[in-house]
């Protein structure tokens, strides 16, 4: 009896999703500021909202035969509409005098014992799934192997019955490796934002006690002078005020939880109004 060609499709699915999963669920998080393993490649910049919505790139046409009558014609001078003068601009007061500071955002993140807590917690998390899924995958091949080796003894119903059977159990595997996935990046983004959060407010305060008002990312700038650099004293006050997060248990889902209005990091309430103006951090490379 001819083994059926399903089982071998089957097989290649199998295969795809090893190879499609597996990346992901050792994504990182956290706009690379959450790095659970030190020989995982670090991911390129998200891109900035405003890149999103530029306007597409113009169609490349084809370009005509050499020999041919358009290719020796050079392209016409087009007129352009009248545009309206633009009018001068009243005189205003100037901006004040810039103070400048400098920020090593993932020195901070490294100092930090709340980055450490989501790293070793949903680090470890992120190892588990990654050997639950090997274990899952070494029983799919197991399965096919048996049914290779017995497909001549098998009637046709009945290697199919075991191909559906094997089928639905790799579907299933998918369905539930991607929503634990799912749930330890969604808590990396609950613990991070709360970090995220403490942050800005330490760098304004910190930029404020040296009168600084604008702060830019180290990796922006090729020089500074000695008192510039907030960095160490950043990661001191953020170890102070905020040396632990809240990250939701390991079976928990955190949509489940915020559904629940039990979620206790879910509101800026806790953030006042400030009073004065804020320093300006520029946005790092490849965020603009």
């Amino acid at each position: 009896m001819r083994f059926s060609t399903r089982t071998a499709l089957l097989g290649a699915v199998v295969l795809s999703f090893s190879s499609a999963f597996v990346p992901s669920a050792q994504a990182q998080n956290g706009g690379g500021w959450f790095v659970p393993k030190t020989q995982q490649p670090a991911q390129a910049p998200a891109q900035h909202p405003a890149a999103a919505r530029r306007a597409p790139a113009p169609v490349q046409l084809p370009a005509p035969p050499a020999d041919s009558q358009e290719a020796d014609q050079a392209p016409p001078v087009l007129p352009l509409p009248p545009i309206p003068a633009a009018p001068e601009v009243a005189k205003e007061a100037p901006p004040p005098t810039t103070v400048i500071g400098v920020i090593s955002v993932g020195g901070v993140m490294r100092q930090s014992s709340a980055a450490m807590q989501v790293e070793r917690t949903l680090g470890g998390r992120r190892d588990q799934l990654a050997q639950d899924l090997q274990k899952e995958q070494a029983g799919w091949r197991d399965e096919q192997q048996k049914l290779q080796a017995q497909a001549k003894s098998l009637t046709s119903e009945q290697i199919q019955t075991r191909e559906r059977s094997l089928q639905a159990r790799v579907m299933k595997a998918q369905r539930d490796f991607r929503n634990r996935n799912r749930i330890i990046q969604e808590a990396a983004q609950v613990s991070l934002g709360q970090i995220e959060r403490e942050l800005v407010q330490v760098i304004q305060k910190v930029a404020a006690a040296h009168g600084m008002n604008l702060v830019l990312h180290s990796e922006q700038v090729a020089l500074h002078v000695d008192g510039q650099d907030i960095t160490n004293e950043v990661a001191v006050q953020l170890n102070k005020i905020l040396p632990s997060v809240f990250i939701p248990e390991a079976n928990v889902d955190p949509e489940e939880l915020a559904k629940s209005g039990k979620m206790p990091t879910t509101a800026d309430a806790d953030q006042g109004p400030r009073t004065g103006p804020a320093p300006v951090v520029a946005p790092a490379a490849g965020q603009q």
